[in-house]
């Protein structure tokens, strides 16, 4: 190589390095200040343990050259997210990292066991209800009939997760509420006392926002998502058992399923 060949060959490089410097202080100039933000809390609640602080509101302001206003929402979304965690009157902190239960036909009690997690559960309010129509088509009553119906909270290490509303035929299980006060499983008190054993069930997932009831029993901010499951589950026989209504935390829980392609 000549050494005109060398100069030329340095100088294209040279301008290689700088238009690529040039392009990265372009993007970083493009990149709106609210997402810099979002990206270095991200990074925080990625390498920091859960209940490490976030700075305060008016550190990271100054720090991003943006509103306080602009970083509460930052703050909001990734509370809304799961990834911190607002503790009232103390601030703001990583959060501990989501409740991932598979979605199978278990007890609340064996998957929150199967997460290393101590399940516990608060009555809330337990009672009879006439069958609606769409209730009585559900558990193969006829509309009018008595069922009992089961409100819990369902907490996982002392900390609320799920609100769980269950409804089951009188007529099928009768001093089904007096013999629960035997059991801490549903399930085990229906296999146990009834010989009715769960074999399938269909589920369905939708989102909602809590309200102010909801919110209150979960120890979370009115309008948060909440995870709405509905399941409607059958025994061996393929009878119905149960219709189950649950509102979960969306910042505390996800599933997980495990899918297959159809054979043929």
């Amino acid at each position: 190589m000549t050494a005109e060949q060398g100069a030329t060959a340095t100088a294209g490089a040279e301008h290689h390095h700088a238009s690529e410097t040039s392009e990265g202080a372009e993007s970083a100039a493009r990149e709106p200040k609210y997402y810099r933000l979002k990206k270095h809390l991200l990074e925080l609640t990625q390498t920091q343990p859960p209940g490490t602080p976030v700075p305060p509101e008016r550190t990271l302001a100054g720090e991003f050259d943006i509103s306080r206003t602009t970083v509460r929402q930052a703050l909001q979304e990734l509370v809304i997210e799961g990834r911190l965690e607002r503790i009232q009157g103390r601030g703001t902190f990583v959060a501990k990292p989501k409740v991932a239960q598979s979605l199978q036909l278990t007890s609340y009690t064996e998957d929150m066991r199967a997460q290393g997690l101590e399940p516990t559960s608060r009555l809330i309010d337990i009672g009879y209800i006439n069958a609606d129509d769409q209730l009585a088509e559900r558990l193969a009553v006829r509309p009018g009939n008595r069922v009992l119906r089961i409100e819990r909270l369902r907490l996982a290490n002392a900390e609320p997760m799920a609100i769980e509303t269950t409804h089951l035929s009188t007529k099928r299980f009768p001093s089904l509420r007096r013999t629960l006060d035997r059991y801490t499983s549903l399930y085990t008190a229906l296999s146990e006392a009834y010989d009715v054993h769960l074999a399938e069930a269909e589920e369905t997932i939708e989102t909602a926002l809590a309200n102010p009831r909801e919110a209150g029993l979960l120890s979370t901010d009115v309008g948060m998502p909440l995870l709405l499951l509905s399941r409607h589950s059958f025994d061996t026989d393929g009878e119905p058992v149960e219709w189950v209504r649950s509102v979960y935390r969306g910042d505390r829980y996800k599933f997980v399923a495990r899918l297959q392609r159809p054979q043929g």
